[in-house]
């Protein structure tokens, strides 16, 4: 049985939903086919090759900081353990410059141009992608309307894994080990994750059956992976989908995640259509959620970072 199925956005069969239902309930992963988004993919991962083969000085220009939370970075921290990686992040580009936080390099030449092309067409793939899931749970089309991704909360990062520790020798001085793995293993916090990775391999899910499984590039198709806003909302009939990368060892990955959000004052509960044994998370927002796991990628404060859980009213199995 293949334990990530492939669901044909253009055409999805009943077979193929009934088999994304199984896969969201299991571990949260699953693939998508029919995108119609094939050349806009291949500009998005050149201009992104090109960024990271860039020299330092074009991206120290943009590192982030706490006061800067967009740009570039190479020693976040995942678990508490630093990654094996270095990250691009950016919002939505059509905020008005006066009002965005995003931060764009010198270089390459037009990289800000095919990242706000990037952005536009899977703003517009991630609301499909959540109403096909919406199919999936048949779910009452007012309701699954209230419940969707936002573009302006949505964010976009361009991850390059390599061979190795990321942070020169000379600048290891005084932060956490690298974690065992290249990603600590974790859950997003928004509805679902659009990803592009390429064909290295090394991402892999927790599957409640089968222990940790691969997510095998297939050419011409997109991940998905739910998150921890949806978990919520379905009140534990879908599962966030725990993740990791596994370390490098012969070549880098590069992979490009677009985290679909919701609403900026989002209050985020199980729906009652799905909660008829009883709601088992109590009402928090999505400010005071996403805050606390934003903070934790910069410092060890000492303890993991906030969690579903947190908002528990059961035990989360």
């Amino acid at each position: 049985m293949d334990l990530v199925p492939t669901v044909d956005l253009a055409d999805p069969s009943a077979t193929s939903l009934a088999a994304l239902d199984a896969a969201c309930s299991d571990h949260g992963f699953f693939l998508l086919a029919g995108h119609g988004l094939d050349d806009l993919i291949d500009r998005t991962w050149a201009a992104t090759r090109e960024f990271f083969a860039s020299d330092d000085e074009n991206k120290e220009a943009i590192r982030r900081h706490p006061e800067a939370m967009l740009g570039w970075y190479d020693r976040e921290l995942t678990k508490r353990k630093r990654d094996s990686k270095e990250v691009f992040d950016f919002i939505d580009p059509a905020i008005p410059a006066d009002r965005s936080p995003n931060r764009w390099p010198p270089g390459p030449e037009g990289f800000a141009e095919s990242m706000a092309q990037f952005f536009d067409g899977f703003a517009e793939l991630a609301e499909r992608t959540v109403a096909l899931v919406h199919t999936a749970l048949d779910l009452d089309p007012a309701i699954a309307a209230t419940h969707t991704v936002e573009r302006t909360t949505s964010t976009v990062r361009l991850n390059h894994y390599p061979v190795g520790d990321p942070v020169p020798a000379d600048e290891r001085d005084g932060l956490n080990p690298l974690g065992d793995v290249a990603l600590g293993h974790h859950t997003d916090p928004g509805v679902l994750t659009l990803l592009l990775q390429d064909n290295t391999g090394g991402l892999q899910a927790e599957s409640r059956e089968h222990g940790w499984i691969d997510i095998e590039p297939r050419p011409g198709t997109i991940v998905v992976n739910l998150a921890d806003t949806l978990q919520v909302w379905t009140n534990d009939r879908y599962k966030a989908a725990v993740h990791r990368v596994v370390p490098m060892t012969e070549r880098s990955r590069f992979s490009i995640p677009f985290f679909g959000n919701p609403h900026r004052a989002c209050v985020i509960e199980p729906l009652d259509e799905l909660a008829t044994g009883g709601p088992r998370y109590r009402p928090f927002t999505w400010k005071e959620f996403i805050r606390g796991r934003a903070e934790d990628n910069f410092a060890d404060y000492g303890v993991d970072d906030i969690q579903i859980g947190t908002f528990a009213i059961d035990p989360v199995g």
